[in-house]
């Protein structure tokens, strides 16, 4: 085949870096699947951001197409449409086909940004099929399209834009067409590209869950931005499944707005923002006027930014940012914050170690971090990250930059005067020493959680009526409500795997209880211990003693409370277990109906679990001409039956109704159970009187 009389050096100079590009994109953004797609769509929303982020538009549009591409539009200054003198290209070309070409060199256009490298948009240029870029400038709207980075005209038919469409290169020089008029003042910059389908998998899709997530997360991180995103591609399974799906992402409260919004738990303190700023020199190569690289040392500064609260949960949630860029995998300004914290908190345990009662144990990173929600960002010029995925900051003086301000303003929020701040330091305080203990009784918990064989004393509560067997995938735990109920059980059991473990009445409320309380609490401190896995962030489900857990209450009000309380127990500190399946709320009988049998034939015993039920049964042995005993048994309580009954209504696997306890809906369930048995009354209150009209009173002991 002939060569292309087209094809010149200059080809070869545009594409000259970008064809490394195209054999190894995996070290640009980091893989070619899905990952990799949004990877080059954060690429062009970051470089919007940063215009916004130095205070040049406040307006960013994203827009999924039905054919599988992407636009985004800006309010910004708009790309540079004039030349630049030492390519001789204009700023447009530049940005879009020149590797570690842009802005954010130099310090001149971009204090603080997220682009470090600048091969964003000339990445995402080489990995694409097709792109177009419109900029609005000087009142006029500039246009320029490439293909698979080299820059050219696309021949369209009629409006449609189609990547496989006729595609003629610039041959002599490029053009960077005016297709427009702008009005006055308006500037901004309008990209869309179609993702080359030889370099990604075929699988490969944009994910509008988490672009909305990002969008939402930069609103918070840029207060006063505006983020748009529409999707119209009908995916199934996505919220524009029927139609144009389209959110607007807008707040104005920043890094405090956006801690609230990820704590889920109730409060132990208010959203604290620590601020702070430190300079540092570094040494980096700096161009001359020639162009040559020369050494020089800088100095920087590093701006510190920080929102956090503790909640009563144990979970914690942290997100740290560099320039508003996610650093999921931490870096030095998290290694910072948590040295920060550990220092300053163990040096206000130690000062007040006899009030807080916190013996001679050194509390740890985990005692502290437990129910923390934290945004931490820093603001620095050109950081440097571990790859151009920028997951982690690798700047080394931003460490101890920021450890000197968290220490400085969580040491000043702890010895505040202000009386608000010194109730919620004291119960800060109090939860992580009763973290530390929990931790270490967890510990203790371990070495005692092997079931005790014949020769051996067993460390578990008198009061377990414990099983033989070994297995515990057979084994099951029946909680039972009293003594009189146990009695029963006892003989109803088959003690080869039944456990048995009684409680006293109604066991504490620990969604509103401190991880103290709940561990100073008798008959919670034994379930848990029974159980054997520990409790809170250090269960370990591997080492449950029983694979089924059962509580087994009275079918009346009270039997349901203690049953709500038993729930909210392992809802808290034993989830694992409801997630796997292995908890489950036995389904007593409430009725036992006698029929009489003629002759010397035994009767017949008939339980029903319902009112419905029951009336149903007797309509039935009326039509069939069938008597049965008066009065009807109505059980009120599991003690009222014998070991027979028990068993074969209630115990027998062979006979018994079991109802799994399941969480479908996690975030649901949690909201449930924190306005059922939280703290906050209001809701409470609101949620009682709302739905009193709707209450069946013949349903409340039933």
């Amino acid at each position: 085949m002939a060569p292309s009389s087209d094809y010149t050096a200059r080809h070869l100079s545009v594409l000259e870096g970008l064809e490394a590009v195209r054999k190894r994109p995996g070290m640009y953004i980091g893989s070619t699947d899905s990952r990799g797609l949004m990877h080059c769509l954060w690429e062009i929303i970051d470089n919007s951001v940063d215009e916004a982020l130095a205070g040049f538009g406040h307006d960013i549009k994203i827009i999924l197409h039905a054919d599988n591409s992407v636009e985004i539009h800006d309010d910004g200054r708009g790309i540079p449409v004039d030349v630049e003198p030492k390519t001789g290209l204009t700023g447009v070309e530049v940005v879009f086909t020149k590797l570690h070409a842009g802005g954010k060199f130099g310090g001149g256009s971009y204090t603080a940004s997220g682009g470090l490298h600048g091969v964003g948009a000339s990445v995402v240029n080489a990995l694409s099929a097709r792109l177009d870029v419109e900029v609005d400038r000087g009142s006029k709207t500039y246009k320029m399209s490439f293909r698979r980075g080299e820059p050219g005209r696309f021949k369209d038919q009629g409006s449609k834009l189609d990547p496989s469409a006729v595609f003629a290169p610039f041959v002599d020089g490029s053009v960077l067409d005016v297709v427009g008029k702008a009005k006055r003042g308006v500037t901004g910059t309008r990209i869309r590209y179609w993702a080359d389908r030889q370099i990604f998998t075929p699988d490969a899709k944009f994910s509008y869950d988490e672009l909305a997530a990002r969008a939402r997360q930069t609103s918070f991180l840029v207060p006063g931005l505006k983020l748009t995103v529409r999707d119209e591609r009908r995916l199934p399974g996505t919220p524009g499944e029927t139609a144009g799906h389209e959110e607007v992402f807008h707040h104005d409260g920043g890094l405090s707005e956006f801690v609230e919004f990820l704590a889920a738990d109730p409060a132990v303190t208010d959203v604290w923002r620590l601020h702070g700023s430190g300079k540092f020199k570094e040494t980096v190569p700096v161009l001359d006027e020639r162009g040559h690289s020369q050494l020089a040392e800088v100095e920087r500064d590093c701006e510190v930014d920080v929102a956090l609260r503790w909640g009563i949960g144990y979970d914690s949630t942290v997100r740290s940012f560099v320039n508003i860029i996610a650093t999921p995998k931490g870096g030095t300004h998290q290694s910072g914050f948590e040295q920060a914290l550990v220092k300053t908190f163990r040096k206000a345990v130690e000062a007040n170690a006899r009030k807080l009662k916190a013996g001679n144990d050194k509390i740890e990173k985990d005692d502290i971090f437990a129910g923390l929600t934290a945004v931490l960002t820093v603001r620095l010029s050109e950081p440097q990250f571990e790859g151009q995925t920028k997951e982690i900051l690798g700047t080394s003086a931003v460490r101890a930059i920021v450890a000197k301000v968290v220490e400085q303003e969580i040491t000043a929020k702890l010895n505040s005067a202000n009386r608000n701040d010194k109730a919620h330091s004291a119960l800060l305080l109090e939860k992580i020493v009763s973290e530390m203990k929990s931790r270490i009784s967890a510990r203790v918990h371990k070495e005692t959680q092997r079931r005790k064989n014949a020769l051996e004393t067993s460390s578990m509560p008198t009061k377990l009526a414990d099983c033989r067997t070994d297995d515990v995938d057979r084994s099951e735990l029946f909680i039972v409500e009293g003594d009189s109920a146990l009695g029963t059980a006892k003989l109803a059991r088959s003690s080869d795997f039944q456990a048995l473990l009684p409680i006293r009445g109604k066991i504490l409320n620990v969604q509103k209880a401190s991880v103290g309380d709940m561990l100073s609490n008798a008959e919670c401190a034994a379930l848990i211990q029974v159980v054997g896995a520990g409790s809170g962030r250090s269960f370990d489900i591997n080492a449950a003693r029983y694979g089924k857990v059962i509580l087994m209450t009275d079918a009346d009000v009270d039997g349901a409370h203690i049953r709500t309380l038993l729930l909210t127990l392992f809802f808290r500190y034993m989830r694992p277990m409801i997630d796997a399946g292995r908890v489950y709320a036995a389904v007593p009988p409430l009725h036992r109906v006698e029929v009489i049998n003629a002759g010397q034939k035994a009767n017949d015993m008939i339980y029903t679990y319902s009112e419905t039920e029951l009336h149903v049964l007797l309509a039935r042995l009326a039509g069939e001409g069938k008597r049965y005993k008066e009065p009807i048994q109505r059980y009120k309580g599991l003690g009222e039956m014998d070991a027979g009954q028990l068993a074969e209504t209630t115990m027998d696997p062979r006979h018994r109704t079991l109802r799994k306890v399941g969480i479908e809906n996690a975030k649901h369930a949690e909201d449930t159970f924190d306005l059922l048995m939280g703290s906050d009354v209001a809701p409470r209150k609101d949620f009682i009187i709302a739905g009193a009209s709707s209450l069946d009173r013949e349903r409340i002991d039933a």
